[in-house]
């Protein structure tokens, strides 16, 4: 036996040294569209059009060993990247979805420093990177600094965003659209498109594994993995119409909700189900997933769910009206849902309290978001029914109010609040320029809550809600309405001015009035407005700061000519 083992040892060195293995052998076939990482292969014959921009290539046998270890690492770090550890990388700040913060606010001013307006309404929520930049999407799509100037706009008119981007740790920016044709599009960090996935109506938000593989649900029903390149990893069918962001475990199980009432979790590899759990009503809010592991769902049913990771219940709670924002976790474990009241429960499932959001003010689709030390913001409509503006709410953890900003637009807020670094909290908003004009020049925009330089213009006088005569302010009225009798100084105050762009300008009726750079910003008025010496109209200002940043207010007033 050894004997043989020897012979054999003998003529592979025979062999190895009359026919030795040089660089002048044959090289492994580099064709692009053929050779790519072994995953994506039957992915990508299977759909061609989402063929990667630069397909990962073996390398040749000429290779150095030193140059074929580099092409290994590269890919790895171009490929198996998840979420971007920054501020706010996903809808719902991760991929648990817990829309907790690890930041502290509460030394945060409550105070709205900028604005920044959409091409459209702003329905989905903004995302933050780890420089500050925030992402967001409307009838485009935009990246801001924090600053309140525009890094980048992607002005087209073929890019309708509904929901969240998602950042990945390379910077890369995922963003689904809506309307047809729908696309998922992976953006590098300054703007220019990497590829684009064709696909259904996309209402939900995407999100990030530890892998790269990008997650999410189309409007038809289906649940899509992705491959960080683009190409198709698998699609699940017949989950019927997804509008929520999916969820991801900590291992890897990918939890969605769907309009036809079921909680499903299935296995990231092949997205086969593991298992599924019914609700008594129909679901559009994300999952989110505790410490523990414990899922919790809001269905139309009007409870809150509480599902054990093999999904069997837990327990449920009824919070009087169906939601469609995912539940919200605090630092404590306590668990946020919002609909006409903010409801806070314990873990156990035991209601710890609730906060009535105020007089026809309803949360529909804004999923709490929570500062490190407790504290909960909200966006909310007002009188959803008639689109009557939209108000930023601020509750301590003990479900006491500590703040709300008024109505910041004309129609509402559907979009969940996303928390930075500093402190400073970002929003988006449905706005309109003329919501009662008949001719609607739509415009959604990103609201800035927090510390920094301040770039607003404002009515400093009159004063909504008050009764003006001859100038002087006499008292507040029943309704809010204001009432102006006689003439009136208009006065605009403005914020650092010096970083203005454009005039400050005062319109009445959507005519204007006054137009300068230079304060102080007071227009008088006196003069018959329209055929009748008494009429409603509407007071509007605005001013736009370098790099795009623009604020206006606007209201109704009556007024009476003397």
């Amino acid at each position: 036996m050894k004997e043989g083992i020897v012979v054999v040892i003998v003529v592979l060195c025979f062999v190895s040294l009359v026919f030795p293995i040089t660089n002048s052998s044959p090289t492994i076939q580099t064709d692009n569209e053929k050779i790519m990482e072994e995953r994506f292969l039957v992915d990508r014959e299977h759909n061609p059009e989402n063929t990667p921009d630069k397909p990962i290539v073996f390398p040749t046998a000429s290779q150095s060993l030193i140059d074929l270890k580099d092409n290994v690492t590269k890919t790895q770090i171009e490929t198996n990247v998840g979420p971007m550890d920054s501020p706010w990388p996903v809808m719902a700040h991760d991929i648990r979805h817990t829309g907790r913060s690890p930041y502290n606010t509460g030394t945060a001013p409550l105070v709205e420093k900028w604005r920044f307006p959409g091409n459209g309404w702003i329905y989905g929520s903004p995302v933050i990177d780890k420089d500050g930049t925030i992402y967001f999407g409307a009838d485009g799509f935009f990246a801001i600094y924090p600053n309140g100037t525009a890094k980048w706009i992607i002005d087209d008119v073929f890019i309708d965003v509904f929901s969240a981007p998602a950042i990945d740790e390379n910077g890369n920016i995922y963003v689904g659209l809506e309307d047809s044709p729908a696309y998922l599009i992976a953006f590098f960090s300054n703007g220019t498109e990497k590829w684009r996935y064709s696909s259904d109506y996309i209402l939900s938000s995407p999100v990030i594994d530890t892998n790269g593989s990008i997650y999410f649900g189309e409007y038809n029903g289906n649940l899509i993995a992705l491959y960080p390149n683009g190409t198709l990893k698998w699609s699940k069918p017949n989950i019927y119409s997804v509008y929520s962001s999916p969820a991801i475990g900590d291992d890897g199980t990918i939890y969605c909700t769907s309009w036809y009432n079921n909680v499903y979790a299935l296995y990231p590899n092949n997205g086969t189900i593991k298992w599924q759990f019914p609700t008594g009503g129909r679901m559009k809010a994300n999952p989110s997933i505790a410490d523990d592991g414990t899922i919790y769902v809001c269905s139309w049913d009007d409870y809150l769910y509480a599902l054990y990771p093999n999904g069997t219940m837990k327990w449920k709670v009824n919070t009087n009206y169906g939601c469609s924002n995912n539940p919200s976790i605090g630092p404590d474990g306590t668990i946020y849902v919002a609909n006409y009241d903010l409801y806070a429960v314990n873990p156990d499932g035991t209601v710890k309290w609730i906060f009535p959001l105020g007089d026809l003010r309803l949360d529909t689709f804004a999923a709490p978001a929570i500062s490190a030390d407790g504290i909960i913001y909200i966006g909310a409509c007002i009188d959803y029914d008639h689109l009557a503006g939209g108000e930023f709410i601020v509750v301590n953890p003990d479900g006491t109010e500590r703040w709300r900003s008024g109505s910041i637009c004309n129609v509402g807020i559907i979009s969940s609040p996303a928390i930075a670094e500093d402190g400073t909290v970002y929003i988006g908003s449905l706005h309109d320029y003329e919501i009662h004009s008949g001719g609607f020049i739509s415009r959604g925009y990103l609201h800035a809550f927090g510390p920094g330089d301040i770039k607003r213009t404002e009515i400093e006088e009159p004063k909504r809600g008050k009764l003006y005569f001859f100038g002087n302010e006499i008292l507040s009225t029943p309704k809010g309405r204001t009432f102006i009798i006689g003439p009136i100084d208009i006065k605009v105050h403005t914020f650092t001015v010096n970083e203005l762009e454009k005039n400050v300008s005062i319109y009445i009726d959507f005519q204007l009035q006054f137009s300068s750079s230079e304060p102080s910003f007071v227009w008088t008025l006196d003069k018959r407005l329209g055929h009748h010496s008494y009429s409603f109209h509407i007071l509007k200002v605005n001013a736009t700061y370098k790099g795009g940043c623009e604020w206006y207010e606007q209201w109704w007033f009556w007024y009476f000519h003397l």
